[in-house]
């Protein structure tokens, strides 16, 4: 597994002669704990709202180990591995009933399927919805009926609205800033606050639905984001080594933000609270306490080295 973002943090702590001992065998077996989490993460939606080319754009998939799940001899459910990073990409509903209650199902038991210590294995849902399409009864009945009922915290889902490049018919791309037109840009927004405000008087769950277009590269990095932020903060750096590497797929996005430099700034701060955690397990107190300060600029520097295709660096 390519831990990169971990060499230097580690050279930092080994080579820091100030520390007892026990403490620092202790900090470095918690660090190689956290080396080893699992971060499961399902995307779901109708069929061709294009989730493997979200996928791909957003992840490293070229070095994915693939296989299928729960139960592979009955599943149709593909599961991709990346360093710590599990992605689970659910067939598309909406082809036959018979095939939308088979799938739903396999669905079902994936949200309600456990880890080893007996956790609930997925820790984020990515729904996806087709911004070309108006009709949208099989992405609700999806996360009405099939997400919503089986996903143990509804704060860890997202309504991911892609295609946005072909709402309206494509007429309002602009295929020389790779960017939507104004008139697509007010279409957009509104059919999120449409799909938000569905979903609150359906379920009564509020969402923040973020439209994006996985074949032209755009609003990825916003994509990326608000799936960081959803996670518990401890988990966050999981995404780091997994990252599709590309600098053309972050490079588009909207101007609220800048999404490229708050995506480091939360990974940044992830390690630094699981490095907080781990450090927490050390036998004297008092020298434990002097780690943190002096890794941190150690790892400012790694994750931006590592992130380094995003363009910027962070402090």
């Amino acid at each position: 597994m390519n831990n990169s973002i971990w060499d230097p943090i580690i050279d930092e702590l080994e080579k820091d002669d100030f520390q007892v001992n026990a403490d620092k065998n202790i900090l470095l077996s918690n660090i190689e704990r956290l080396k080893n989490q699992k971060l499961n993460i399902l995307f779901a939606g109708a069929t061709g709202v294009g989730k493997s080319s979200t996928i791909n754009a957003i992840f490293n998939t070229g070095i994915a180990k693939v296989g299928y799940s729960v139960e592979p001899e009955t599943s149709s459910i593909q599961k991709y591995e990346i360093d710590n990073l599990i992605l689970w990409d659910t067939p598309g509903l909406g082809d036959s009933p018979e095939n939308d209650k088979k799938y739903a199902a396999e669905i079902a038991n994936a949200l309600k399927a456990k880890n080893s210590e007996g956790e609930l294995l997925i820790d984020l849902v990515v729904v996806m919805i087709d911004g070309s399409n108006r009709d949208m009864k099989t992405s609700y009945e999806l996360i009405e009926k099939v997400i919503v009922p089986f996903i143990s915290d509804t704060n860890r889902l997202i309504i991911a609205i892609n295609q946005c490049d072909l709402a309206l018919k494509g007429r309002y791309w602009n295929h020389v800033k790779n960017e939507p037109d104004e008139q697509l840009v007010y279409f957009l927004e509104q059919k999120s606050i449409s799909v938000r405000n569905r979903i609150k008087a359906s379920i009564n769950i509020t969402t923040q639905p973020i439209f994006y277009s996985a074949l032209h590269r755009y609003n990825i990095s916003k994509l990326l984001l608000t799936m960081l932020k959803i996670l518990p903060e401890n988990k966050r750096f999981l995404f780091t080594d997994s990252l599709n590497k590309k600098p053309e797929v972050w490079e588009k996005n909207d101007v609220l933000e800048d999404y490229n430099i708050e995506i480091q700034k939360e990974i940044k701060s992830s390690l630094m609270k699981a490095l907080d955690g781990a450090a927490k397990g050390a036998v004297a107190g008092k020298t434990i306490g002097n780690l943190i300060p002096i890794v941190g600029p150690t790892v400012g520097a790694s994750v931006g080295a590592v992130l380094g295709f995003l363009g910027g660096l962070i402090e």
